[in-house]
């Protein structure tokens, strides 16, 4: 069955290129549309969708809002923020509202799909050029208590995250660090338990907010 999506933008346009574009793949099927996230929450509850692609900036009630109140569904669906902009903090708040990913609107299908096929997996996505913008906005900002020296990450681990900032999946960062998939794994685990994070998403805004990757070094 293919997964089954719903798009949340104010501009008729992007959501119609995102449908068109979609509509060349047989694994998604777009099952529904809102122009703001009001309307999204309504969409949801009533066709129960996989994923959903959700804009930031929107009028009524942005994305960030809905996001915040799709957590109070049972089973809410894994939400997939796209933007236009470079905004770290608007995707920073998404995130921590309870956004799996973040990605560019002018993405390509291939991509997309495969953001899609994450999220619906239980994963989570991120773009790698907007990560980037992040870092570098939050590198002149006061960085936030430090971890406990006992739990600081080892440099294996910070290579390992440094690539999870990047996208990278645990096969892949294996095959980058010529690890068994295993090993990559147990190290994400560790990685997360000790930023006291449950995700790979948040275990990366997390490093960003410590400065762990902003070429500070760990034992």
């Amino acid at each position: 069955m293919p997964i089954k999506v719903v798009l949340v933008d104010d501009q008729n346009l992007v959501r119609q290129g995102l449908q068109s574009l979609l509509a060349l793949d047989d694994s998604v099927e777009v099952v529904g549309q809102a122009t703001n996230g009001e309307q999204a929450l309504t969409q949801i509850a009533a066709l129960t969708p996989d994923v959903v692609l959700m804009d930031i900036r929107m009028p009524e009630c942005d994305g960030i809002t809905a996001v915040q109140r799709l957590q109070e569904f049972a089973t809410p669906p894994p939400v997939l923020m796209l933007t236009t902009f470079d905004d770290h903090e608007s995707i920073l708040a998404a995130i921590k509202a309870g956004a799996k990913g973040y990605l560019l609107k002018d993405v390509a299908l291939e991509t997309l799909v495969q953001a899609i096929e994450c999220l619906h997996k239980g994963g989570t996505w991120l773009e790698p050029t907007l990560t980037t913008r992040i870092v570098e906005g939050l590198q002149s900002q006061p960085q936030q208590q430090a971890m406990n020296p006992t739990e600081a990450l080892t440099n294996k681990e910070l290579a390992v995250l440094r690539l999870l900032a990047a996208g990278l999946s645990n096969q892949e960062i294996a095959e980058c660090l010529y690890k068994s998939t295993g090993t990559v794994k147990n190290q994400v685990s560790a990685i997360l338990a000790k930023l006291g994070v449950n995700d790979r998403t948040r275990a990366v805004l997390k490093a960003i907010e410590l400065g762990l990757l902003s070429g500070a070094d760990s034992r």
